[in-house]
């Protein structure tokens, strides 16, 4: 059957018999691009059809970092090809499967492209990514509806949040609710105590067009905690809960019947408050419960009372009086017994306090000593702990020695705790093993230590009693505080701090997951704790959690790696709680074990800190001269290790360290150095960059990648270098460092020296780990504990403290002040001023919650 051209043969014949020839030898071009091969030609009935869309592509989302697939299937087709943001797609991008329609005999072709996220992200914010499909038959073309390609993501954040409210029984409630921004558009559900609410179940609740919750008329049941739940297909957000509380006002029942006539000639009747009665705060009935009324006088009984009545009443009183003269007489006795053995009491708990005097607290800047100048702002305010060290029952000193301490105080040796076959455990005195390798060759035989490294370097171990103390892996920023009695008394623990390999430890992380912390095991786990104790450790985040989803991991004792906490969800009854801040992170922990902070990002703002650090040489012989570039997470514990590295290698340092925002955005790290004196210099690297690829360094396992530049020099007699290092995320911001420095001469200051500066002692047990004495802490938290009126609690405390986005946790605990006590030493052991401390307590109005400071000679 011939082609039906028609007026457009007539009006270019010669254009529309060249593009049959194409068709009909099997190939088309479009765009310069040769097509697929024609393999089923139209049967002759059909030649004329245009061809029609089976399937169109649909809209679609991209969750994570997975690669969506759009569809097209058409007939009669002879090829289809997709076209996104009015560019061609890539013929080797198309999937095409082709077939036959049985019952028309006609070619059916179907093609499938993958879209992925980078692709998507190249235009993100100036249009939204779509495509469609553009079917061929011998008659003509056809285009599919547009398919919009768009990244899903749900913010942390909800606009509105509702609010609790007390109402009165059958009133109208209305709970509003906005949840985060999200593509697509988050649904919303409501929970009533961490249960779904039915709207087809229970008529009384309606959710509005806009989220918000209305509860038609208020029941007693309704009292309870509301939730509103915004999901979609990334992630599920809950609100904070809304306590509704339903009261009611009490109602009266009806009279009861009179009672028969008295003695007194009154007969009463009464009604109880019980028609509803008041509940979640409702008001009492109002008027009388109680009425009597005067009994007529055929009613009223005689009531004489012959002389037998009289001598039976002064009987009564005079019983009564005896016994409540001997009363009186007992308790005075008891007072006065009560007094004195309160004496001996306070006596006795003082003597066997076990404290050491200041004097053991090391005085470095900006760090309080006790030897201050007797005209010290505030310096009245707080006091030395006496000298008890004869006091038999008490632990102190330190695990190591320390050099630093005055000659006032003597290290006695603390008390080592060895297990026995039956589970028992044994006190004697003893000195800590001199080769610490015995120490640890002794923990690693017990089962609770079997996964403990022997790595001396990078761990700290210690003897613990109910006075607390404080574990420092030093210069990496980790830490472990153990306040008092977070220790049961009585009890004495071995207690250890290490940092694990990252290598050696894989976490399994997923889709956009990265590590943020180092991997830090303290323990033995399964040790009974009264307390919380505080882990410190360094994170490498942005900080900003609208950014970040960020959990706190935990190793199980079967080896797989659990969530136990989602910063920003922190419930106040777990055992876990973190404070996030800058640069570090507090974990208050009841259980030890083993932990990781791992962050999944939200979106493409999500950025981790990256450390770039310069090495090259100290000493060069040669023509070549290599300048290595690290760049690693931004924790201490990373800076150390490559630190060590270079020691080792014979390097120096020849810039300071600079800190660079690596986003979440799938680009790689490119390195480049330019500017260089040609005619002394050159580089030996063949391309224009080097590359880092994104997942090595967003994963974080790998700990200290880097990159060699090596330049060679055209003469030995050339020793200074000037260049310029650029480092870029590929399609980001990036930064341009410039090196001016001498191969040969080394006279800048910066050294590998300077950043290892954190000389603390490993292990501190007792007094000498807290900067705030016990005495003076005890007669803190005495005073601010209980709630005052005017809010000058420990309310106050933790505003002035700068720590009042924890209040829920506090208020949780059973001593919040000791809770932000704890908090204020992790925080300032270097830095801390007990000066300032004094005049926050000042500030707060309880002067009386201080002892005076007095001079040495004076105690």
């Amino acid at each position: 059957m011939p082609l039906h051209l028609g007026p457009f043969v007539r009006w270019r014949s010669g254009l529309v018999l060249t593009w049959i020839c194409l068709f009909s030898s099997g190939f088309a071009f479009i765009g310069g691009e040769h097509a697929a091969t024609v393999t089923h030609p139209l049967p002759a009935a059909f030649s004329d059809l245009l061809p029609h869309f089976l399937l169109e592509p649909d809209d679609v989302y991209i969750v994570k970092n997975k690669p969506v697939t759009l569809t097209c299937r058409s007939t009669p087709a002879t090829q289809i090809y997709f076209k996104c943001n009015g560019e061609w797609v890539h013929q080797d991008q198309h999937l095409i499967e082709r077939d036959v329609d049985p019952a028309t005999g006609l070619p059916v072709m179907q093609v499938k492209i993958d879209i992925s996220r980078q692709q998507v992200e190249k235009i993100f914010g100036l249009e939204d990514y779509w495509c469609q499909c553009v079917a061929w038959s011998t008659t003509g073309t056809q285009k599919s509806q547009k398919a919009f390609v768009r990244i899903a993501y749900l913010r942390k954040n909800f606009e509105e949040e509702p609010l609790g409210k007390e109402v009165a029984l059958d009133q109208e409630v209305l709970l509003r609710c906005h949840p985060p921004e999200g593509v697509p558009p988050a649904e919303v559900e409501w929970q009533r105590n961490e249960e779904l609410i039915d709207l087809k179940t229970d008529p009384n609740f309606f959710i509005t067009v806009d989220h918000n919750l209305i509860i038609k008329q208020a029941r007693l049941a309704d009292t309870g905690n509301y939730t509103c739940v915004a999901k979609n297909i990334v992630a599920r957000r809950k609100s904070s809960s809304a306590t509704v509380i339903v009261y009611v006002h009490g109602g009266w029942s009806e009279w009861s019947k009179w009672s028969p006539c008295g003695a007194d000639c009154t007969m009463w009747r009464s009604r109880e408050c019980t028609q509803p009665t008041p509940s979640t705060g409702g008001k009492d009935c109002q008027g009388l419960d109680l009425q009597s009324l005067n009994c007529t006088s055929e009613q009223c009984p005689q009531t004489a009372s012959g002389a037998e009545d009289v001598a039976l009443y002064v009987g009564i009183v005079a019983v009564a009086l005896c016994l409540t003269l001997l009363l009186i007489v007992l308790v005075l006795v008891y007072r006065r017994k009560k007094e004195g053995l309160d004496a001996d009491v306070a006596d006795s708990s003082i003597l066997t306090t076990g404290f050491q005097p200041m004097g053991i607290k090391p005085t470095k800047p900006g760090v309080w000593a006790p030897h201050r100048a007797a005209h010290s702002k505030n310096s009245h305010l707080l006091t030395i702990q006496p000298d008890l060290t004869t006091t038999t029952t008490s632990y102190q000193g330190t695990l190591r020695s320390r050099h630093e301490v005055t000659g006032k105080f003597s290290v006695s040796n603390g008390p080592l705790l060895e297990p026995l076959p039956n589970g028992s455990h044994t006190l004697h005195n003893g000195k800590l093993p001199s080769n610490p390798n015995d120490f640890m060759n002794s923990l690693s035989s017990q089962m609770y230590f079997k996964t403990l490294p022997r790595d001396n370097v990078n761990t700290s171990y210690g003897t613990f009693n109910f006075l607390g103390g404080r574990l420092t892996l030093p210069n990496t920023g980790i830490s472990l505080l153990i306040p008092p009695e977070a220790i049961p008394r009585g009890k004495i623990y071995e207690i250890y701090l290490t940092i694990q390999k990252k290598e050696d430890m894989r976490l399994p992380l997923a889709g956009c997951q990265t590590l943020l912390s180092p991997v830090v095991s303290c323990g033995p786990p399964g040790v009974v704790l009264t307390r919380p104790v505080i882990l410190s450790m360094d994170h490498c985040s942005d900080a900003c959690l609208e950014n970040w989803a960020i959990r706190l991991k935990k190793q199980s004792y079967e080896g797989t790696w659990e969530d136990v906490l989602h910063l920003g969800e922190e419930v106040a009854s777990e055992p876990y709680y973190c404070q996030l801040e800058a640069e570090t992170c507090q974990v208050y922990t009841e259980q030890l074990g083993r932990f990781a902070l791992v962050g999944e990002s939200l979106s493409m703002a999500a950025a981790k800190r990256l450390k770039l650090l310069l090495f090259a040489p100290a000493y060069c012989s040669t023509l070549e001269y290599n300048i290595r570039v690290y760049y690693m997470d931004d924790t201490q514990d990373l800076l150390k290790e490559v630190m060590q590295m270079e020691r080792q290698l014979g390097g120096r340092l020849i810039d300071e360290p600079h800190i660079l925002l690596f986003k979440d955005s799938y680009h790689n790290l490119r390195l480049s150095i330019h500017d260089m004196p040609q005619a002394y210099w050159r580089s030996k690297l063949l391309t224009g960059y080097q590359e880092i690829p994104f997942y090595h360094i967003w994963s974080g396992s790998q700990r200290t990648l880097h990159c060699t530049f090596t330049l060679e020099r055209q003469s030995l007699s050339t020793c200074d270098l000037t260049c310029t290092l650029c480092v870029w995320q590929v399609e980001g911001e990036g930064q341009r460092f410039t090196l001016d420095f001498n191969i040969s001469k080394d006279i800048r200051p910066l050294d590998s020296d300077f950043l290892l500066m954190d000389n603390c002692t490993p292990a501190l047990a007792g007094p000498s780990a807290f900067q705030i004495p016990y005495l003076i802490r005890q007669k803190i938290c005495s005073s601010l504990d209980t709630p005052c009126p005017n809010g000058a609690d420990w309310r106050l405390l933790a505003q002035r403290l700068k720590l009042d986005r924890h209040m829920s946790f506090f208020a949780s605990k059973a001593s919040p002040t000791s809770v932000i006590l704890d908090l204020w030493e992790t925080q300032h052991f270097h830095s801390g001023n007990l000066n300032q401390l004094a005049a926050v307590m000042a500030e707060i109005g309880k002067q009386e919650a201080m002892i005076f400071l007095v001079s040495d000679g004076e105690c």
